[in-house]
């Protein structure tokens, strides 16, 4: 019998991992930010948000430039980088669900928090089940994506004012378009051609290749000795 292609689960973690694109979530961002700063009175905290997240960002583009184009990475630990998905998520989605809770009791407000920190957990989790990072990557980009909600949530007290009734529904549809309609992102494109024009490589370097590197060294450093256990390769 011949095995399906795509099974069911690894389609259902293929949907999940796309809620952790920044195409998805910054636009989302953007607008309670907006929402922060002209309506709810409460600038600073959208400026926070916002600059935290950036920097963030900012960091995850600057190692994945140092591993794609100058070989910059650990092999020991499997890591060629923050894992930008686990770190939009952990940084949008907590803050963007305890806003969506709106006049809820004060247990509601902090479990729609949990719920978001829940949920970039588990974007987390899909970007290692779709072989796209390791272990180390997904959560070092989640523990920096926590890092920045965690200090916008703790920068001052979140309104909570009473929400139209459709802005739960609103989110909901737009993250369930942008996980079923959106294009294909485009971000990892954009930054490995970046790096190779910072660098001047030809092509850009691998996870493949680091753990080689690494075997190698190892082998001329104790070339009478067993061979070296290397982690797998994705």
């Amino acid at each position: 019998m011949v095995e399906p292609a795509f099974t069911v689960s690894q389609w259902l973690w293929h949907l999940l991992t796309r809620l952790g694109e920044a195409q998805i979530l910054l636009p989302a961002m953007l607008l309670a930010s907006a929402w922060l700063a002209l309506r709810a009175g409460a600038p600073r905290l959208a400026l926070v948000w916002l600059a935290g997240t950036a920097l963030a960002a900012l960091l995850t583009t600057a190692s994945k430039v140092a591993f794609i184009g100058y070989g910059l990475g650990v092999a020991a630990l499997d890591f060629t980088g923050f894992s930008g998905h686990a770190m939009f998520a952990a940084a949008v989605l907590p803050p963007l669900l305890r806003l969506a809770a709106g006049t809820l009791s004060r247990g509601g407000r902090r479990a729609s928090v949990l719920l978001g920190y829940a949920l970039a957990a588990a974007v987390a989790v899909s970007r290692v089940m779709v072989q796209a990072h390791s272990w180390s990557e997904v959560s070092a980009g989640f523990a920096l994506g926590a890092a920045a909600s965690g200090l916008a949530l703790g920068s001052g007290s979140l309104p909570a004012p009473r929400l139209a009734r459709w802005l739960p529904v609103a989110l909901a549809s737009w993250a369930l378009l942008g996980v079923l309609g959106a294009p294909p992102s485009r971000t990892h494109d954009w930054v490995t051609r970046f790096a190779l024009a910072q660098s001047g490589r030809a092509a850009p370097y691998r996870r493949s290749q680091m753990h080689r590197d690494q075997r190698l060294r190892q082998q001329r450093s104790n070339p009478l000795g067993a061979p070296a256990v290397s982690l797998p390769l994705h």
